[in-house]
């Protein structure tokens, strides 16, 4: 079909909206507006890592589109990060028919936006008309050369994956993580990893800024992440390592661990920008393989909300009663003003009363063991205590372990 020229009317109205929804803002919040309508109908994007590439996608998408809205040229070349999404769903072992139904509900999403849009603006019949056929035809190219191109990166994906034996390996381990009853030295023996020991699983990841670089090359998150994920086994494990792309930038992973292995320095554990780490807590058998992936990822959720400047890699064991605290926001803050009162001011001195409670009531209501941890002097500690009860108003050991949680949270997420 060919298309109309628009008037010099429309296409100013069209430069306008371009130019304000280009702003960094506004384009989040399409993204999000477009995403979440397609999660909505495709449930299998709800996975943080794969989600976190459909946003990816979706912002280097919505800038083709945007900036060519406002041209006369109708090809769309097809961004890297879209290559990574469509990889990541060949990696996850999903079929086609997903990517497909991707982009199906990806056009009908910016359609019902934009007539949203210019529903609010109540703009003259023959301009709204125009700009909605401008974007359907738009679309239509965009979808239609996305999924040409994306067909062929998602095939290539499989096929490697398949001749890796990555695709039978997901399906493996997405079996043992839902609790289907498998023989254990089969899926042993496919996965090339013994099931039948102890384990400590890793979710590892990079930073959001961290964009995908392409298979092969020197920056590739997948082979950084995978090599460290294979020194943790070697450093702190027996050397047993199982790996799954997770993402185009996130990996999760399982390392043996004997029980005579004397507990890792936080200096083993040492990642460099951009990696980030969630670790379980070791546990044995086919239950401690799933239970100790299920930790890590609820403290990669603690860390992906928590304050800035929390440590690149965040344990369980650590976080687990900010974790369980935090499943609702509102109780949690409630929580912390409750207990704290005055001590929950966002100031210096009150965060020094804060770190000087947490530790004293962490050593046991010790003076000196808290003293040495903070590293001042026991009569310090005492005079804190003192003034942190007059705030209070009550006694430390009347709420001792309420104030703890409380000290735990705002360790985490901050007040």
């Amino acid at each position: 079909m060919a298309m109309t020229a628009p008037s010099a009317e429309i296409r100013q109205w069209i430069a306008d909206f371009v130019a304000e929804t280009l702003h960094a803002e506004a384009l989040e919040q399409v993204v999000t507006r477009l995403d979440t309508a397609i999660i909505a109908r495709v449930p299998e994007l709800r996975d943080p890592d794969i989600r976190r590439d459909l946003a990816a996608s979706s912002r280097a998408h919505a800038l083709e589109v945007l900036s060519g809205l406002t041209q006369d040229r109708i090809d769309y070349p097809v961004p890297a990060e879209a290559h990574a999404f469509a990889r990541t769903l060949a990696r996850r072992g999903h079929d086609l028919r997903l990517l497909l139904r991707v982009y199906h509900f990806g056009q009908e999403a910016v359609i019902d936006y934009m007539t949203d849009i210019l529903e609010e603006r109540r703009l003259p019949h023959d301009i709204e008309r125009a700009v909605l056929l401008r974007l359907f035809e738009r679309t239509t190219r965009w979808v239609g050369t996305s999924v040409e191109a994306l067909t062929d990166t998602y095939t290539e994906e499989r096929e490697r994956g398949l001749r890796a034996a990555l695709t039978q390996r997901a399906e493996v381990v997405r079996s043992l993580l839902d609790d289907v009853d498998l023989d254990l030295e089969q899926a042993s023996t496919r996965l090339g990893y013994r099931l039948a020991q102890r384990h400590l699983a890793l979710l590892l990841w990079t930073d959001e800024d961290a964009a995908p670089a392409p298979p092969g090359g020197n920056g590739d998150a997948a082979g950084l992440l995978e090599r460290i994920a294979t020194r943790f086994a070697l450093s702190l494990g027996n050397g047993s390592v199982l790996t799954m792309p997770s993402g185009a930038t996130a990996l999760w992973a399982w390392i043996g661990v004997d029980d005579g292995l004397p507990e890792p320095s936080e200096a083993a554990w040492a990642v460099e920008t951009p990696v980030r780490v969630a670790v379980g807590i070791p546990a044995t058998h086919l239950a401690g393989f799933r239970g100790s992936h299920r930790e890590a990822v609820a403290a990669r959720h603690v860390a992906e909300r928590a304050r800035p400047g929390r440590p690149r890699v965040v344990h369980y064991r650590d976080v687990e009663v900010a974790y369980l605290a935090g499943a609702d926001e509102i109780a949690m803050r409630a929580l912390i003003d409750r207990e704290l009162g005055a001590l929950a001011a966002n100031d210096a001195h009150s965060a020094r009363l804060r770190d000087t409670l947490h530790a004293y009531l962490r050593a046991r209501r010790s003076p000196d063991a808290a003293a040495k941890a903070l590293g001042v002097h026991k009569n310090t500690v005492r005079y804190r205590i003192q003034r942190i009860e007059e705030l209070l108003g009550h006694s430390i050991d009347q709420r001792g372990s309420r104030l703890e949680i409380a000290l735990d949270c705002v360790a985490v997420y901050g007040v």
